[in-house]
């Protein structure tokens, strides 16, 4: 194998934190929503135990306190469909994942959301209409953050 010139190592590099920065995207999106997900989970896990100890009937709706965070996920991977798209132009401004970030970080605050939710409504088993609502708000920063950088990709692309 030959060395390589400097400029050969310059587009390699180049080429790297490119591609880095596309894969982290959908890397932190969806460690958001495993971490929110498991949030969730475990307090669904712990309403429907006591559910169970009183006899009562656990709620299936719960179900949909865990799976909330999931979209950021496709988020992440529609984000990092864009970026892929625009990268043969030499962008990469999206480097090292920041919108994946936000989705992330609101996965995961969807899924304490959500984890708050399924204690409330395993104990209560009232509120489901209001809980639905705020899981729906913090869905709606994660829709923005897709939205806008892609807006921005695409005006970096002009």
């Amino acid at each position: 194998m030959e060395p390589q010139t400097l400029s050969q190592m310059h587009s390699s590099w180049g080429l790297f934190v490119r591609d880095l920065g596309v894969i982290s995207t959908l890397v932190f999106s969806s460690l958001g929503s495993s971490l929110g997900v498991t949030a969730a989970g475990m307090a669904a896990v712990g309403a429907w135990k006591k559910c169970y100890m009183q006899n009562k009937p656990a709620p299936f709706i719960l179900i949909v306190f865990i799976a909330a965070p999931l979209s950021q996920t496709i988020y992440g991977m529609i984000l990092m469909n864009k970026m892929i798209a625009v990268a043969d132009q030499g962008l990469f401004l999206g480097a090292f994942g920041l919108g994946g970030i936000g989705l992330g970080v609101s996965a995961w605050g969807q899924g304490k959301i959500g984890a708050a939710a399924a204690d409330a409504v395993g104990e209560t088993g009232k509120g489901v209409a209001n809980f639905l609502i705020a899981l729906g708000i913090i869905e709606t920063v994660a829709l923005f953050v897709m939205v806008f950088a892609m807006m921005g990709l695409d005006n970096l692309t002009k």
